[in-house]
């Protein structure tokens, strides 16, 4: 488990082993007591679970005004600045997960959430306030890992049976086409090597992952860039890498999905769950080729079997 320090006064610890569920990362947080304004959570290819049990309360604002304390979901892709996290003395387990597992597991379609924030003892009712009290009895963050991911792996088998709960495979393959190619493929190519008109591709695509096709690659694209900027990469080669057409179009991008411009994106601390979240600034500057796990390498988020072997059928 890597637990660091960092300016933003959280501390954040990772699981020393991944998910037992596909599409499914993990870290903790705890707030030291200092935060006062809150951060800015940036728009990521997954849809976030925030498992809140700290003495204080996790408090997440929107665009709107609207106010959620405690454990919450956020959906996929919100719209610029439209949600800050803040609290004190708070602690909790963040979970990152893939739309093509999200509606087994958190009994709801990502397109119902529509990029919104909800409760979630509003989804899940008494057994959010059951996690908690285990969370809260926990011992360690391995532990409370463990807690997690029994629980999610619990609920994907459970939520698996249920009538509509699975994405077509063209979906799910489609999906980790996008991912795989950092964003940059065509919806008309991928329509045709799933064998799907254009018009198919998109409906089906929309109502299963909660983003029409195009949209999502343009989110898988600035996320990609986005962490390529917290990695310490120069701005004008990752518009250059990540099929921009320039700088400028980058810095559109940019702003369109975070209010916010590249530089101030590069020190967002709430950016992801991954390993260039929270970043030692003192190793952050590394270039792309010498881990797998950094920007430049779009890798599989979805091992599952189904939607690598689609293609093949």
């Amino acid at each position: 488990m890597d637990e660091r320090d960092d300016a933003a006064v959280w501390d954040v610890a990772r699981p020393a082993r991944p998910s037992q569920v596909a599409g499914v990362s993990m870290a903790g947080f705890r707030d030291r007591g200092m935060t006062t304004v809150g951060h800015r959570v940036i728009s990521h290819p997954a849809l976030t679970l925030a498992l809140e049990f700290g003495a204080g309360p996790l408090i997440v604002d929107d665009a709107a005004g609207r106010q959620q304390r405690g454990s919450l979901v956020a959906g996929l892709g919100f719209g610029p600045g439209a949600v800050r996290v803040r609290g004190e003395n708070f602690e909790a387990v963040q979970v990152r997960l893939s739309p093509v597992v999200a509606r087994a597991v958190l009994g709801v379609s990502p397109a119902d959430l529509d990029g919104t924030v909800v409760a979630l003892d509003d989804l899940w009712g008494r057994q959010a306030s059951h996690i908690r009290e285990q969370l809260s009895d926990a011992s360690s963050w391995e532990e409370r890992f463990a807690l997690t991911d029994a629980l999610l792996a619990h609920r994907r088998q459970a939520g698996s049976r249920g009538a509509g709960s699975s994405v077509d495979p063209e979906v799910a393959w489609a999906w980790n086409r996008i991912l795989v190619g950092c964003g940059q493929v065509r919806v008309d190519m991928l329509a045709a090597e799933v064998g799907w008109s254009r018009k198919r591709l998109w409906s089906r695509f929309h109502a299963q992952i909660g983003l029409p096709p195009k949209r999502a690659a343009k989110l898988v694209r600035f996320d990609h860039a986005a962490h390529r900027l917290a990695a310490g990469e120069d701005a004008a080669r990752v518009a250059a890498d990540g099929g921009y057409a320039d700088q400028s179009h980058l810095h559109r991008d940019v702003v369109a999905f975070t209010g916010a411009t590249p530089s101030t994106v590069a020190s967002e601390p709430w950016l992801a769950v991954d390993d260039i979240a929270w970043p030692d600034r003192k190793a952050s500057h590394r270039t792309p080729g010498q881990d797998p796990r950094l920007p430049g390498h779009c890798s599989r988020q979805e091992s599952d079997s189904r939607v690598r072997s689609h293609h093949h059928r």
